[in-house]
């Protein structure tokens, strides 16, 4: 059970992971042996996963973001494991995803330097993978919100105060 402390770590860890123990133990009122305890707990549970550093795509080249809304033949889990096996070793592919209410069955998303680059990732990776029976492709223009974070309000609705 997360208490208002817990929230309010995560709220800000979210924000900048490369805080020191005592500069975030400052941020949210903490004495630094107690705030690292609550951190330790929080990777511990599972909660933090893991800390980051984002980088500016386009300022190391990579100018083209496409959404790629792929169908299978056949929903077998053999199937989806080696599209999904062979996905996870093509590092332009930022995310993949399962998806349901679409006449594709996952949505990629992948960022690479251009256009030719980008179809010789359909044309020599994606479309060779075998059960890939269609493609559909949209090109990112603009970010207009780029979120890292999650949404913990609900959590504090919940939460029971500890003094």
């Amino acid at each position: 059970m997360l208490d208002a402390m817990d929230i309010r770590i995560l709220e800000v860890l979210q924000q900048d992971s490369s805080l020191t123990n005592q500069e975030l133990a400052d941020k949210v009122g903490l004495s630094p042996s107690p705030c690292l305890r609550r951190v330790k707990s929080l990777e511990e549970s599972g909660i933090i996963t893991k800390s980051v550093t984002l980088l500016d795509q386009r300022m190391l080249g990579l100018k083209l973001t496409a959404f790629i809304q792929v169908s299978m033949d056949r929903h077998t889990p053999d199937r989806f494991e080696l599209f999904e096996s062979s996905l996870t070793s093509y590092p332009e592919v930022k995310s993949l995803s399962l998806v349901t209410g679409h006449s594709a069955d996952y949505l990629v998303e992948v960022v690479v330097e251009d256009m030719d680059k980008y179809q010789e990732f359909l044309l020599v990776r994606l479309l060779r993978i075998p059960g890939v029976t269609d493609v559909h492709s949209s090109f990112l223009m603009q970010k207009v919100i780029d979120r890292t974070s999650l949404p913990l309000e609900h959590l504090t609705k919940t939460v029971k105060v500890t003094p």
